[in-house]
């Protein structure tokens, strides 16, 4: 379980909890298992309900799973600061509207979040899907994060610039790459810094 994402609902303090209790429950016939945590957060001793599973296809490899907080914040995303402004200005807004419901606002702003972080991480080209290609060319995108920005890219395209007969988008996939957006952001600022801050404390 990644605590490290779970942000406290009370003094919105993030990733420092300790486990007070743990009980599951295994889906028949299979290695899925739906996991109910309870957490208690270190600075103010708060507690929150963590629901979470792994995915069938993960258990032993990479550990992709989801998971669900009660209760959760209601105040304003705020982003890490060592992130570049245009990149925590558009992400916070693509989080925002999503939590508003306005999925194609939202899908929008993480598209913008996406393609500003790439430039900023050096991409190259005439539009997006260019710079996606030219960062997987680099080797900075690895294949699933380079398919996941392709993901993202068409989700934006599709309201940014609508047909006659454009539907709404889908919640859940709008949820889905922003939840990719997230994963992208912190593989692109948040692993680089504690990889230098674990390299400085080895000195």
């Amino acid at each position: 379980m990644s605590v490290y994402d779970i942000e406290c609902p009370f003094c919105f303090e993030k990733g420092n909890f300790e486990n007070v209790f743990h009980e599951e429950k295994k889906k028949p016939n299979s290695s899925k298992k739906l996991n109910f945590d309870v957490y208690k957060c270190v600075n103010c001793a708060g507690y929150v309900h963590v629901f979470w599973s792994a995915s069938e296809s993960s258990y032993g490899e990479n550990g992709i799973h989801n998971y669900r907080v009660l209760p959760w914040p209601i105040g304003k995303v705020e982003a890490p600061e060592h992130w570049p402004d245009s990149v925590k200005r558009y992400w916070m807004q693509a989080h925002d509207t999503m939590k508003g419901e306005n999925w194609d606002a939202a899908a929008a702003m993480a598209g913008s979040a996406l393609q500003v972080a790439l430039r900023d991480c050096g991409a190259r080209g005439k539009n997006l899907k260019d710079e996606i290609e030219n960062l997987a060319e680099q080797g900075i995108l690895p294949s699933i994060m380079k398919e996941w920005s392709d993901e993202l890219r068409f989700l934006r395209n599709n309201s940014a610039h609508p047909g006659k007969d454009q539907t709404q988008l889908n919640p859940q996939d709008v949820e889905d790459v922003i939840e990719f957006l997230d994963h992208l952001l912190r593989y692109l600022y948040d692993l680089p810094k504690q990889i230098n801050e674990y390299r400085n404390r080895k000195k």
